[in-house]
């Protein structure tokens, strides 16, 4: 299994998304309350060594990854999602391709 990352980044990553989601005023969202009200319970101290806490942490690096990949897929939804009829020329850029043009030009391509 892969190391997870460090609890104070995962911790910046989800309040990172939650500015992303919901602008400057995500200090006052109940979200954001949430996950500091978790971090600050479950912090590590030099005495014990909690099992609880590792599930905690790999919770929040699940909802991290989550959230990231909701953002990345609603960009994706609206660049890509359908835009009524498209011409070929902007489908063949759209997949990285141009349309063969006629040699000697008879005037009537483009």
């Amino acid at each position: 299994m892969a190391a997870l990352a460090s609890p104070l980044r995962v911790c910046r990553g989800i309040l990172k998304e939650l500015r992303a989601i919901q602008g400057p005023s995500y200090k006052q969202s109940l979200a954001y309350a949430y996950v500091m009200d978790q971090y600050r319970k479950n912090k590590v101290t030099g005495e014990r060594y909690c099992r609880a806490q590792q599930e905690a942490h790999h919770a929040s690096h699940t909802y991290l990854c989550l959230l990231a990949s909701t953002r990345n897929h609603l960009a994706l939804h609206n660049l890509y999602h359908g835009k009524g009829e498209r011409s070929p020329e902007e489908v063949a850029c759209l997949v990285g391709l141009r349309l063969p043009t006629q040699p000697g030009g008879k005037g009537w391509e483009k």
